[in-house]
C-alpha cells in the first residue's frame, strides 16, 4: 500500500524530501521541516483521510514513501505511548491535532536512561533531528480526546519496519 494521500501529493511530498545528500544533511532536515510547516498548517487535509485507528494505543498510517523516507500519519488515542525509544535514521515531525507530549532521555548505558526534560507538543509544532543523537524519547497522548501527528522518517518502509534503533528503560536519576 503507497498510502492515504492521492498520487500528485505523494509526488510532491517525496519530490520536496529529496536532497543530493540523502536524509542525514542539513538540506533534508530543512525540506522535512518545510514538507510538515505545510502539512500542519492544513490541519482538514490529514484529518479527512481514513486513517486508522488503534484504541488505547496509536497506529501508524503511510501517507508516502520511497527508498529514501518514508511519511506517516500517526494517530493517538488518548493514553497512547511509545517505548523509550532512539532512531536509525533521521526523525522529523509534526503535530496536526491535539497535543503530544515527548520526553526527552539521557542514556546511563546501552539499555537504560533517565528523564531529562519533558514538554507537551500542541498542533503546529514541527520538529527534526539527525539521528547523529543523542535523540532518546518517548511520545505520549495525554488527552483529552486523540491527537494526530505526521512522522517523516529517512527510511524504506518496505526495508525497515520500523524508525527505532533501540528500546530504553527508564531508571531514576
Amino acid at each position: 500500500m503507497q498510502g492515504f494521500l492521492d498520487e500528485e501529493h505523494r509526488g510532491t511530498v517525496l519530490r520536496s524530501l529529496r536532497a543530493d545528500q540523502g536524509t542525514l544533511c542539513r538540506d533534508y532536515l530543512a525540506a522535512a521541516d518545510e514538507v510538515l510547516h505545510a502539512l500542519v498548517a492544513v490541519p482538514d487535509l490529514v484529518q479527512r483521510l481514513p486513517l486508522v485507528r488503534k484504541p488505547g494505543g496509536y497506529a501508524r498510517n503511510l501517507l508516502a514513501g520511497d527508498d529514501a523516507v518514508s511519511v506517516w500519519a500517526m494517530v493517538w488515542a488518548e493514553g497512547a505511548v511509545t517505548s523509550i525509544h532512539d532512531h536509525h535514521c533521521s526523525c522529523c515531525f509534526g503535530v496536526v491535532s491535539g497535543t503530544v507530549t515527548e520526553t526527552w532521555y539521557r542514556a546511563i548505558d546501552a539499555k537504560r536512561a533517565v528523564a531529562t526534560d519533558e514538554r507537551d507538543r500542541a498542533a503546529g509544532y514541527v520538529a527534526c533531528m539527525l539521528p547523529s543523537g543523542p535523540n532518546i524519547h518517548r511520545m505520549r497522548n495525554l488527552g483529552p480526546g486523540e491527537a494526530i501527528s505526521i512522522h517523516i522518517y529517512g527510511f524504506d518502509h518496505e526495508t525497515h519496519s520500523s524508525s527505532i534503533e533501540t528500546e530504553y528503560t527508564a531508571v531514576s536519576g
